[in-house]
């Protein structure tokens, strides 16, 4: 029954994300974003991972699709915009990606793959709230003074001319 439930989010998910990629029109793809976003999400509570699909949740689909969904409801003549994939290169790109599917392929199922012994989840929040305060403090301060950047470049940057 689980592994029903793991192919069905799976396919769902993949779906998804092909519809974001080949569609033509953006509010569409952004609606399947959102889907795809939900059910990566749901593969993670799926994996016993509730704190990454919860931040999944709030970050990426909260923050980031609102984000790219005000983008387009604010851009001017949006509807008239008709993205193209008329290209030269498409016949490479799809024998490309055929070969590395291929390979890809190859390499999964003719690796020795180790079957170990179920490992204690520490994917509580208390864990990684003591983890990312002792053993990876530094980097947790980088990303914290990069993304104070962010947010002072976007503060000027709306400002304008003013």
């Amino acid at each position: 029954m689980a592994d029903i439930v793991f192919w069905i989010i799976s396919a769902l998910t993949v779906m998804s994300a092909a519809f974001v990629v080949l569609n033509n029109q953006l509010v569409y793809s952004a609606v399947a974003l959102l889907f795809t976003l939900f059910g990566t999400a749901g593969l993670y509570v799926f994996l016993w991972a509730d704190f990454i699909a919860g931040i999944q949740i709030l970050v990426y689909v909260g923050g980031i699709l609102v984000l790219v969904i005000f983008g387009i409801m604010l851009t001017n003549k949006i509807k008239s915009v008709r993205i193209s994939h008329k290209s030269m290169q498409q016949g490479v790109g799809g024998v490309v990606i055929f070969w590395f599917f291929i390979f890809l392929f190859l390499a999964l199922t003719k690796a020795p793959w180790a079957v170990t012994e179920a490992i204690e989840p520490v994917g509580t929040v208390r864990g990684i709230g003591i983890l990312l305060l002792t053993d990876y403090l530094l980097p947790f301060e980088i990303i914290s003074v990069l993304l104070l950047g962010a947010l002072i470049g976007a503060a000027v940057l709306s400002r304008g001319d003013s």
